[in-house]
């Protein structure tokens, strides 16, 4: 690609000499094709400037809508592009002759170890054991360059070493791109959702002894084990692995040195974290509306397949280790509910949680519809009561008519002996927390004690009928 700069230079070049007309519309082609494939190279690289420059270049050159400059203005462009196509030749021909990474320098001892390299954090032993994360109080410009462009430097890294490497400004936008942020607080609009962010020191608030940030300029830490303080609190204690990037041992070499210092970090330690229980959230347990039966009676093979299903979709929204720790740092859901809108196709609309559907099947949406219609709540004993308002609901959600299997589904679910009102609870229960956190979501959905009547206990002033 390279001695291709040189042959467009010279092409150029030539543009001042009296050509045919064809050999101008050669070169506007030939330099349409190269600034743009340079564009598309830069910006792959992230280097969104450069890639900008090369890619008004094309559409300056490009032969289809010609830009009309004059004979004079055009020789002085042929020349300048040229100039800058011979400079960038030799920048980048520089470049290859320097090695691709430069060496690095612990800051500690001789040996490239610290002699304890032992820290201690205040956060509740939320990193996971098996988690890696970066962590800087000064920047390293080379390194933050290095890894956010090239991540799959530290990914492959971690699974060489059995390890998740989090790099904390990279998991934001992993976080933020799967909605993560807005399921935890879906009343954030996304102005508000683009201004949550965490650098790489975002852990150094929580050293148990802010002394210790002197140790940590760059590098990584990992929870060894969890300590019980003087104050009764459980703290976390962490092993430090410096990086610097001033000069000394190679990247390579370095990460290398540091997977065999874990490794046998690990080997001598007595208690490690590999047999305790992964940190996780645990709100997604079977309280609420599916934690009943029908007053006595216990869930069915179905409906613990349900709710498994309910568990596996919060699981793939929420994040383990450091990351749902972030997020209980940076967002706490409160009690910020939103207007429920009802509208004329009875959609089910919350407007202030970002015009937010929840969506469910006719029959579940009609007994949803019969407890909101009833804010005292409904005793599951006497659901034979309702059947008949059960029923108009549903005639006007399906105004096409009832069939049989509607009718015997209409039964079935105010038979207080059969488990089809938990199904139907669970399914509510789902659809909004598959959307929010239960934080919130639990207002919305039918919950009560065993034997007492369940109801919806949102207020109904937040509840509008179109």
């Amino acid at each position: 690609m390279k001695q291709v700069y040189l042959i467009l230079a010279a092409m150029m070049l030539l543009c001042l000499a009296p050509m045919p007309y064809g050999y101008f519309q050669l070169v506007r082609f030939v330099a349409m094709v190269v600034f743009g494939v340079m564009a598309y190279r830069y910006y792959i690289n992230n280097k969104k400037t450069a890639a900008v420059v090369l890619g008004l270049l094309a559409l300056l050159f490009q032969p289809i809508y010609k830009v009309v400059l004059g004979r004079g203005i055009w020789n002085v462009i042929d020349v300048v592009v040229a100039l800058f196509l011979v400079a960038l030749f030799f920048v980048e021909k520089r470049q290859l002759t320097q090695k691709p990474v430069k060496k690095l320098r612990l800051t500690s001892n001789d040996q490239g170890q610290m002699d304890d390299n032992k820290i201690e954090f205040h956060i509740n032993s939320r990193l996971s054991p098996k988690e890696l994360v970066y962590v800087a109080s000064e920047e390293d410009k080379s390194l933050t360059e290095l890894f956010e462009t090239h991540p799959e430097v530290l990914e492959g890294w971690g699974k060489m070493i059995g390890f998740h490497i989090v790099y904390l400004p990279l998991l934001m936008k992993r976080l933020r791109n799967k909605h993560v942020l807005q399921y935890r607080a879906p009343y954030l609009s996304d102005t508000e959702l683009a201004d949550v962010t965490v650098g790489n020191d975002f852990l150094l608030q929580y050293l148990d002894n802010p002394d210790d940030k002197k140790k940590i300029k760059q590098g990584f830490i990992r929870t060894e084990d969890v300590l019980r303080g003087d104050d009764g609190k459980d703290k976390a204690l962490n092993r430090f692995y410096p990086l610097s990037s001033t000069s000394g041992e190679p990247l390579a070499d370095q990460l290398l040195r540091i997977g065999k210092q874990i490794s046998q970090e690990r080997s001598t330690e007595g208690r490690y974290l590999d047999g305790r229980t992964e940190v996780f959230d645990g709100r997604d347990s079977n309280d609420g509306a599916d934690g009943f039966g029908a007053d006595n009676q216990n869930y069915d093979s179905s409906t613990e397949e349900l709710m498994q299903e309910v568990r596996d979709r919060i699981s793939k929204l929420r994040q383990r280790g450091i990351a749902e720790y972030i997020l209980e740092q940076l967002i706490h859901p409160d009690n910020r509910l939103s207007r429920m809108l009802i509208t004329k196709d009875y959609r089910i609309l919350l407007p202030d949680y970002n015009d937010m559907e929840i969506k469910m099947e006719p029959l579940t949406k009609a007994v949803y519809f019969l407890f909101l219609r009833h804010p005292e709540g409904i005793v599951f004993k006497r659901l034979p009561d309702y059947r008949e308002e059960l029923t108009n609901i549903y005639e006007e959600l399906k105004p096409s008519g009832l069939t049989e299997r509607a009718i015997r589904s209409i039964e079935d679910v105010t038979n207080p002996v059969l488990n089809s009102i938990n199904e139907k609870c669970a399914r509510i229960r789902a659809s909004f927390v598959g959307q929010f956190d239960e934080y919130m979501a639990e207002h919305y959905y039918i919950k009560g004690q065993r034997a007492e009547a369940k109801k919806i206990s949102l207020p109904r002033d937040l509840v509008i009928w179109q």
